[in-house]
């Protein structure tokens, strides 16, 4: 059993039996010398994302059609600028575009993802030069378990590293609830709450 898998039952077994206590307790709040799997898990749900952990492509497609049936969005336009994402989910029920302002969600892929505070880091290779609050408020992200890093700081030294062009229009996702508004923290400041879904599937 994948380590993702077993720490997802241990945290919804957790969760079950200690629901209330967990507006409380610090019992659950990531420490630092956490795994950086578990560290990005706890703190992306803690952000309100939506986390689904998939084995390999076709249990994503499978995933991703589920999702597309719980939101209606079955027949729907999807926007998404990138190529080989589109080609992943050729067979969906979706029309794929390039017109943000008629689609009913965003779909891509992403750099790295920044365990330290469950965030997504994306850039112009997902985004072009879009700005993020220019999209549809519902995203799904595709990402790998090879993609997982310490901190932003790793995250950017990975991408300085790969050899091509420094992308631009870097930016990090990390707000995915939308019931608390962004003004309700000042480190909140400018960013932006998607309701997001990440796909992560395993390739390690």
């Amino acid at each position: 059993m994948s380590i993702f898998k077993k720490f997802i039952k241990s945290l919804t077994s957790k969760e079950s039996v200690d629901d209330d206590d967990t507006m409380t307790s610090n019992k659950y709040l990531p420490k630092e010398d956490m795994p950086v799997d578990e560290k990005f898990m706890l703190n992306f749900r803690q952000n309100g994302g939506k986390f689904l952990y998939c084995d390999d492509i076709d249990e994503a497609k499978s995933v991703f059609h589920q999702i597309l049936l719980e939101n209606n969005w079955e027949g729907k336009d999807v926007c998404c600028f990138q190529q080989h994402i589109q080609e992943i989910f050729k067979d969906a029920q979706v029309s794929f575009t390039k017109n943000k302002s008629i689609s009913s969600f965003y779909l891509c892929d992403s750099e790295y993802l920044v365990a330290n505070i469950g965030g997504i880091l994306v850039s112009s290779n997902q985004l072009k030069e879009t700005r993020v609050n220019e999209l549809p408020e519902d995203f799904v992200v595709i990402s790998y378990t090879s993609q997982l890093t310490n901190d932003i700081s790793e995250g950017l030294q990975y991408i300085k590293n790969r050899g091509a062009a420094i992308p631009s229009n870097i930016t990090t996702l990390q707000h995915f609830d939308s019931s608390k508004k962004e003004t309700d923290n000042f480190m909140n400041y400018g960013n932006v709450t998607k309701n997001l879904y990440l796909l992560l599937i395993e390739d390690l």
